[in-house]
Order: C-alpha cells, then sequence, then structure tokens
C-alpha cells in the first residue's frame, strides 16, 4: 500500500502532540470520531501551580514536567 494513503495522524499518542490547546482539541477531535472537542475551563492546582484543562469529553488534561501533554485522573 503506498504511503500517500496513509493518514499522517494515525497512530499518533496523546504524549506526542504540542503542548498547545490547539493542538490539544485537534488531538482529542480526531480521536472523538471528529466530533468537536472544546474546553469548558481552566483551573489551576494549587500544589502544582500546572494549568488543568477540563475538556467537553469530561476527561482533564495539563501539560507535564516534560513539556508533554497527560491526562489527569
Amino acid at each position: 500500500m503506498s504511503r500517500g494513503f496513509v493518514r499522517e495522524y494515525e497512530d499518533q499518542w496523546l504524549h506526542e502532540i504540542p503542548p498547545t490547546m490547539a493542538a490539544l482539541i485537534q488531538y482529542l477531535t480526531r480521536e472523538n470520531n471528529g466530533i468537536r472537542v472544546y474546553e469548558r475551563k481552566t483551573v489551576t492546582d494549587p500544589a502544582t501551580g500546572r494549568e488543568i484543562h477540563e475538556m467537553s469529553n469530561s476527561l482533564s488534561y495539563a501539560v507535564d514536567d516534560q513539556n508533554r501533554w497527560c491526562m489527569l485522573e
């Protein structure tokens, strides 16, 4: 099969995308079968000072110490 038929973002992981909100939204929308995922609110974790982004897919995400996106529990 020609590489021309392979999607560019197939097999991409959350920690591989750039640490920007636009990249996170694009990735989550793609993972949600094209249904738009948006940010509901942002809060700051008092313990770490990190911004936590609560998204419309009911999950929360933050950029970790290695400047990569991670999903929070």
